[in-house]
């Protein structure tokens, strides 16, 4: 059975990767940081480009997978999580990821505490959700009319890509396997530094450090190609970006802790950790455990730790906290301690 048009193999894979890769760019900017996270609005022509993108190759409903990944982030690596491969297994999330996807998307608790903002026009209430099976059978008609039997492999492809990479891949591997920029409570990983066949989305680890940044990548030698396009459209007048990650500000003409101080430090607490494993804990990792010095560090980072646990109290209180550990930690007379205190005073935000 042969389609309109006529391809050789190589091409069928081209049209093949290009049209996959349109989904996982839609999931990754419309889904995951538009809609979950608001850290990038869409203009009008483009958000709904993606959900009727969304709807002819995935079926998924935008409320559905808001609330989900919103309430992963809010209960992450819990029993309550929906695709915990700490709770549920690595196995059971990699190959079965679509299915606790499918299973939680019925929990209307979830939907409806945690699918506030996404879209509820027309569209959505008689087209997008009533029939989200539909689309992709239409999809399945499309690619038998262009591409004969290929087509039929082609579209399997398609419906493959999402329920593998991303409920499989990026949930489970994301959080058992891969490196880590950042210390999070959870355990997140990030999968590979050239974030381009998932959309960017390797980049884990870095997005669960700042969930609401639009950008993933982070070290220079970092690439996340969805924030490419996220540029793209900004240059061109089609999104907006309202959030990215914090930068660090040093202002050397400052020495004292304040209010600033303090925002900044709780803007930026994950980079701040790894400078002082950098900078204070690593130049005397080759002691013993049972040195002085080692110690009182590793009792001064656990308490730097506990002012982001005690965020119940107010400014003030948080301020004071933070003066005295200054103090203490310089009354130790440790020298790389005292220059984390320098290097402390001198935050700010931007």
């Amino acid at each position: 059975m042969h389609g309109l048009v006529s391809l050789s193999i190589w091409q069928i894979a081209l049209v093949t990767f290009i049209l996959t890769h349109i989904t996982i760019i839609s999931v990754t900017i419309y889904l995951h940081r538009c809609q979950a996270h608001r850290s990038v609005t869409l203009h009008p022509i483009i958000s709904h480009f993606f959900r009727f993108w969304l709807w002819l190759t995935t079926g998924i409903i935008t409320k559905s997978w808001t609330a989900i990944h919103r309430k992963h982030h809010a209960k992450c690596e819990t029993k309550e999580d929906p695709h915990s491969p700490q709770v549920l297994g690595l196995s059971t999330v990699l190959w079965r990821g679509a299915e606790l996807y499918k299973a939680e998307a019925k929990n209307i608790q979830t939907l409806n505490r945690y699918g506030q903002g996404t879209p509820n026009d027309w569209l959505e209430r008689h087209i997008y959700t009533p029939h989200s099976d539909k689309g992709y059978l239409i999809m399945l008609a499309i690619d038998l009319t262009l591409f004969g039997v290929s087509g039929l492999t082609m579209w399997a492809l398609q419906m493959m890509t999402i329920p593998f990479l991303a409920a499989g891949v990026v949930n489970g591997v994301g959080h058992y396997y891969g490196y880590r920029n950042f210390d999070c409570l959870d355990a997140s990983t990030n999968l590979f530094p050239i974030g381009i066949f998932i959309g960017g989305e390797e980049l884990h680890n870095n997005h669960h450090t700042y969930p609401t940044s639009a950008q993933f990548s982070v070290k220079k030698w970092e690439f996340d190609i969805g924030w490419q396009y996220i540029k793209l459209l900004a240059m061109l007048k089609l999104a907006k970006v309202k959030r990215q990650i914090p930068k660090i500000v040093l202002d050397k003409n400052k020495h004292r802790i304040d209010i600033d101080t303090l925002k900044a430090i709780f803007n930026n607490r994950y980079s701040l950790l790894r400078t002082f494993q950098k900078k204070v804990e690593r130049p005397f990792k080759h002691f013993s455990q049972n040195c002085l010095e080692y110690q009182q560090i590793r009792n001064m980072k656990r308490q730097l730790q506990q002012l982001w646990t005690i965020s119940s109290k107010t400014n003030s209180e948080l301020l004071e906290y933070l003066h005295d550990w200054c103090q203490r930690a310089e009354a130790l007379k440790i020298k790389q301690l005292a220059d984390f205190v320098a290097y402390l005073r001198s935050y700010t935000l931007v």
